[in-house]
């Protein structure tokens, strides 16, 4: 069952120096309970699709739904179907993180007292616990991700946006983050829809790959398929099939300009 189905989704934006067609047709079906891997070099249109699918930022072509919520026309809907965790994280430095899920939890209008258990189930799930009362601005590159998470995962959504979740984080916090989004694909059926530009962690987490370049679908399929239709074998490196489908190397950070 599809979760998300986007049929040419386009954004483009209008700069001094002319339009810029960042998105020029995507056309996607992610399935229930499924981890998406989105990859594509920079300027691909990996971050400009995924905030059109979180409703930041609205289609100028294009229709999609997302848990059966028409982007256009019941975003709200969307927003209540999906949770996002962005590349640069959004907590606030100077409140604990206690107070940081209680407050997440007031804004998706939970009442204060389930707001308090919300936050103590999240940060019982996301090993956070002895944290709650730590200022944010202490905590590790790793616990905060994993906060971030936490407070996307506040309304139980059916559908996590990850945009590049492990950046900056040393090997054995990537290594916890990859067990948190297995876990919550196993144990909860949540969907995830991963943007990344590390491919063993694309590899790794991903039952399958869509690949973008230039705006438009290059390639997609489960990891094992696209390593044997590029690569020549279901064993070779990602990296030589992401070379071979775009022709360059993945870049670290996505670079698609924004509207003026």
């Amino acid at each position: 069952m599809a979760i998300i189905s986007a049929a040419g989704l386009a954004r483009t934006f209008v700069t001094k120096g002319g339009p810029v067609e960042a998105v020029r047709g995507i056309d996607l079906t992610v399935r229930e309970g499924e981890i998406l891997g989105f990859l594509g070099p920079n300027g691909a249109g990996k971050t400009t699709t995924l905030r059109m699918l979180t409703t930041l930022l609205a289609p100028t072509g294009g229709a999609a739904t997302v848990a059966g919520h028409d982007l256009a026309s019941d975003a709200a809907g969307v927003r209540r179907a999906c949770g996002y965790v962005a590349q640069s994280g959004g907590v606030d430095p100077q409140i604990s993180v206690r107070e940081e899920l209680v407050t997440q939890g007031r804004l998706y209008r939970l009442s204060r007292a389930r707001a308090a258990e919300r936050a103590e189930e999240l940060a019982r799930d996301l090993d956070l616990a002895g944290l709650l009362d730590r200022r944010c601005g202490a905590l590790s590159g790793g616990q905060r991700r994993r906060l971030d998470i936490a407070m996307a995962l506040t309304h139980r959504p059916r559908v996590l946006f990850l945009d590049e979740p492990t950046t900056g984080l040393d090997p054995g916090s990537r290594a916890d983050l990859w067990d948190l989004v297995r876990r919550l694909r196993d144990e909860h059926g949540t969907t995830v829809f991963l943007t990344t530009h590390y491919l063993d962690e694309a590899d790794a987490l991903s039952d399958r790959l869509v690949v973008v370049d230039g705006g438009t679908v290059a390639a997609e399929g489960t990891p094992a398929a696209l390593k044997r239709e590029y690569g020549g074998s279901p064993d070779a490196p990602l990296q030589d099939t992401f070379l071979a489908i775009t022709g360059r190397g993945a870049a670290p950070a996505d670079t698609t300009p924004v509207a003026v």
